[in-house]
């Protein structure tokens, strides 16, 4: 088994070239990407909506997971995303949901019309006070900016191995506070731990799924599956068709937006 690099606790500023770089890993192989991707807990649903919004926009919004909830929930969303191969998968989904290709830096979208902007998976993909300040000027005045991650629980030991094998780059520190603008007051946080059945097959989609796998060479690609299968069966011993529980968390950050001046 070759070394495994250390997985790092993710901080939420990078370059921006380097952002950039990773995220164009999403403009393709949507489809593979919302197979796999898990939803959030209920809780967090309630956590971002517990000051009934009517009409949201939820940028960063993918293939649609997050936004499939919002409207689940009776909410009025628009759904944002750079990626025109993301937001097809949107539209088959949620024909009925208003769709834009943007970036959250300079949505477009006409100021003060909204209650509610959510970044679900997204918020590390931005450039901070840029996208701060764009959601302020989106929301109307005491609206809501709520971030969420669904990541591996790599506090339990086993799933810490795991992430550093498959390269699983949202990995947040949870008491790291993520940036917001001057234009936001001091966010809120919640955290709900959960569970995730996942086979062998089911593990590598997932790894397939993440940025660093997506931009890698072949060769790169192929040691990481190698090593996931050494992990999975010969380390930790389970049969690849077994569904095992990995534990995962959610965390939310919400803050309420100044009212204008």
């Amino acid at each position: 088994m070759a070394e495994i690099p250390s997985l790092p606790q993710r901080a939420f500023v990078v370059s921006a070239q380097r952002r950039d770089e990773l995220a164009s890993a999403f403009q393709s192989d949507a489809e593979s990407y919302d197979k796999i991707r898990p939803s959030y807990p209920d809780e967090a649903l309630d956590f971002t909506l517990q000051n009934h919004p009517a009409e949201a926009v939820d940028i960063g919004c993918g293939s649609g997971i997050f936004t499939e909830q919002l409207v689940g929930r009776g909410l009025d969303v628009t759904a944002v995303d750079p990626s025109e191969a993301m937001l097809s998968v949107l539209a088959n989904r949620l024909p009925e949901v208003a769709m834009l290709c943007a970036h959250g830096e300079a949505t477009g979208l006409a100021g003060n019309s909204f209650d509610l902007v959510t970044y679900a998976q997204a918020w590390h993909w931005v450039d901070h006070p840029k996208a701060s300040a764009e959601a302020a000027r989106l929301l109307r005045d005491h609206g809501w900016l709520t971030l969420l991650w669904n990541q591996l629980d790599v506090s339990i030991p086993w799933v810490h191995r795991l992430a550093r094998i498959m390269h699983a780059g949202d990995v947040h520190r949870p008491e790291l506070e993520p940036p917001l603008g001057p234009e936001f007051r001091k966010p809120e946080h919640g955290i709900w731990h959960w569970s995730m059945p996942l086979d062998f097959p089911e593990i590598v989609e997932l790894t397939k799924s993440r940025s660093y796998y997506r931009k890698a060479t072949a060769t790169t690609q192929a040691k990481v599956e190698a090593n996931l299968r050494w992990y999975w069966t010969e380390h930790l011993g389970h049969e690849p068709s077994a569904r095992v529980q990995v534990p995962y968390l959610t965390h939310a950050w919400r803050s309420r937006r100044r009212p204008r001046r």
